[in-house]
């Protein structure tokens, strides 16, 4: 319910009122908070896959901290694409943007065990990605039709099936060969701390109320982490080192046009748009009761794909809008979009300061796994959640049959596309965009009624 002491009822759902400021900075803090942990794990899973994070063999600790760093920065800034705006880029609306989950089933397999190289063309496709996700925003609702939630639920549902191993081999010990060949991987140690993670996280979840609830992963991750301090499992050897201030880099990752990566990037850029459709839809409805508009909307996506190709020239992951925020603004009742510009503004102070993404760098990553373990099943089962409105006839069982079973079977046996060429592969493998592409054609084409 909204705290009218600090608004009228009117004011709060106005996105351009600014509440006072003792109460505008602990609401923009908490937004921070909210989306926090989520943001930074997709950079920590990507430098683990590429080779060089997590003890890795020859790690590259710095570029894994330059990454933490840019997800910090990058978000601040796409937020602030959203809620000031600028020309017909934004929604202007409390739209808080971090680094997207969804992308990772595309990235992991294009950067596995290829180091620098692979991050080049990664970053490469993150840009064009993100130029193709803008002009996505010219035409975004007219392609709304070829998503029900038969498909857009199928598409989450793929996302946090194809996240799940990375959360056990994190909870286990760690992503990659490296890991997995050291004598404490599996261990009862491991499973100890990434379970303290899930049960507190579960306990908060279930048992307080309002932000606390909200933030139960990033509380679960705070008690695993001071018992792996009380237990000496956290190491600050690289705090010391690290610099107080550094300006982000262009090209950090060097430029390498990589083919099946922009694909991949561009057709995951179309479910990132339409995952912020939904979010911009959400803002509006649960923070001021009423529908966004078309022009809301096209600002959203612009931003989206704008925030997305600057942070892939300076090193960062695609962008989007995040879920946990727009439940936040629902939570507070508090509409105004200054708000978010203050928690835009905190994250963009911290991706500039390397000692934050040294500290965070000092999370065991056992402790992260437990975390990630609830973050991909959330993600998970909030696709089946989206599927719940479908109308689960013969025609919609076949579709969804047909297009899971050939996803989720070429994710778990990708040797299975070994004849048909690297591209191929890369776009196949995670089974996130054969299974999307399949949805997409078979609803659009099978007829409404099967013949009985």
């Amino acid at each position: 319910m909204a705290d009218t002491s600090i608004g009228t009822a009117e004011q709060l759902k106005d996105p351009n009122y600014t509440p006072v400021l003792s109460t505008a900075v602990p609401l923009g803090i908490q937004h921070v908070l909210a989306m926090f942990v989520s943001n930074i794990t997709p950079a920590i899973i990507i430098a683990g896959v590429a080779g060089f994070g997590f003890g890795a063999p020859g790690a590259d600790i710095p570029a894994l901290i330059y990454m933490i760093q840019m997800s910090m920065l990058f978000a601040g800034v796409a937020t602030l694409f959203q809620t000031i705006g600028m020309g017909p880029v934004g929604a202007r609306l409390p739209i808080v943007q971090g680094t997207s989950f969804a992308f990772l089933p595309v990235m992991i397999p294009a950067v596995i065990g290829a180091g620098t190289a692979g991050m080049a063309g990664l970053m490469t496709g993150v840009i064009l990605g993100g130029i193709f996700h803008f002009f996505l925003g010219f035409f975004i609702g007219r392609i709304r039709f070829a998503l029900p939630p038969l498909v857009t639920g199928l598409i989450v549902l793929m996302i946090g099936l194809a996240l799940i191993k990375v959360g056990i081999e994190y909870a286990a010990g760690g992503a990659g060969d490296f890991n997995k060949s050291k004598p404490t991987w599996g261990s009862l140690n491991n499973w100890m701390l990434a379970g303290v993670v899930i049960v507190v996280t579960l306990g908060v979840k279930f048992f307080m109320r309002g932000f606390m609830s909200i933030a139960a992963v990033l509380i679960g991750l705070l008690v695993g982490y001071l018992v792996a301090l009380m237990t000496g499992g956290v190491s600050f050897g690289g705090v010391g080192n690290a610099s107080w201030f550094a300006l982000p880099s262009p090209f950090k990752f060097g430029f390498e046009l990589n083919w099946p990566i922009v694909i991949g990037m561009c057709l995951m850029a179309v479910v990132s748009a339409i995952e912020t459709v939904g979010d911009t839809s959400g803002i509006t409805k649960g923070g001021a009761g009423r529908e966004a508009t078309n022009e809301e909307i096209r600002g959203a996506t612009f931003a989206d794909g704008l925030g997305t190709a600057i942070a892939g020239v300076f090193g960062g992951l695609p962008n989007t809008s995040f879920s946990q925020n727009v439940g936040l603004v629902a939570m507070t009742g508090v509409m105004s979009r200054h708000v978010v510009t203050i928690g835009a503004l905190f994250l963009i102070a911290a991706g500039l300061v390397p000692k934050v993404g040294a500290v965070i760098n000092t999370i065991p990553i056992t402790v992260l796994g437990g975390g990630v373990i609830v973050m991909f099943g959330m993600v998970a089962s909030a696709g089946v959640r989206m599927l719940a409105d479908v109308d689960w006839n013969r025609r919609n069982m076949v579709i969804f049959a047909v297009s899971l079973s050939l996803g989720l079977g070429l994710q778990q046996v990708p040797e299975a596309l070994s004849g048909l060429g690297t591209t191929a592969q890369i776009l196949m493998t995670s089974g996130l965009l054969p299974a999307a592409i399949i949805a997409i054609v078979l609803n659009l084409a099978l007829p409404e009624e099967l013949p009985e």
